[in-house]
């Protein structure tokens, strides 16, 4: 048997294996830009996502967690999708989660983006005596803005936010013990009337999409699931 002399074989060159920077830079390089972005339009986004054909998913599921003013990042993630022609099947949140999933299985695709900017900017919207337009030109620098923010949030814990909470007047420990406007601080029932006037609900019954959402029994102090 002929023996084979490993030193004369020819050398082999070492594979080259790109960095993490280079796989982002691809990936960048071959994906559009981001909904907003200066190289292309949103309307061309929209155009050019939409031209893709949906992936071979037996469904497409989207889980929308609680955490307030995180449901905004929700808002435009749900954006991008939809830009993507990427509309769930099946939709499932938790407390402000729960909010979203409802603005979208409750209302028609091609209206979902636009209820959900409407309820955003409703809910946040500057009250007519604010003057943080004014200040936030003239704070300069991360500590100041981030006074600048905690101040808007003691603001918003003190007025409420518009459509969606008020405090409770009187106060909750002025009411008969059990009673349910004893049970908290503020008054949702202006985002009563604001998911009224944007949200289908006879579309959700209908359970045109599986939707699910949880909340909690003040009385019975657990979670319920609830699904459509």
């Amino acid at each position: 048997m002929a023996e084979t002399d490993l030193n004369d074989s020819p050398p082999v060159a070492p594979a080259i294996v790109p960095s993490p920077n280079d796989r982002r830079s691809a990936r960048a390089a071959e994906s559009p830009p981001l909904l907003g972005g200066s190289q292309r339009s949103l309307t061309a986004n929209r155009t050019g996502l939409a031209t893709r054909t949906r992936p071979p998913f037996e469904c497409i599921a989207l889980l929308l967690q609680g955490g307030g003013a995180l449901g905004a990042y929700q808002a435009g993630v749900y954006e991008a999708l939809a830009a993507a022609d990427l509309h769930p099947d099946w939709v499932a949140g938790i407390s402000i989660g729960a909010i979203n999933g409802a603005l979208i299985v409750g209302n028609a695709p091609e209206t979902r983006v636009d209820k959900l900017r409407a309820f955003w900017e409703g809910i946040t919207a500057e009250p007519w005596w604010s003057w943080s337009g004014q200040t936030n030109s003239l704070l300069k620098g991360d500590a100041a803005q981030q006074w600048f923010n905690q101040f808007n949030a003691g603001l918003a814990l003190v007025a409420g936010a518009p459509g969606f909470f008020t405090p409770r007047l009187p106060p909750p420990w002025l009411h008969p013990p059990g009673t349910p406007d004893a049970a908290s601080i503020y008054d949702t029932s202006g985002l009563k009337a604001t998911l009224e006037r944007l949200i289908d609900f006879d579309r959700i019954n209908a359970g045109r999409h599986a939707f699910q959402h949880r909340r909690s029994q003040r009385k019975e102090r657990q979670l319920r699931l609830f699904r459509h």
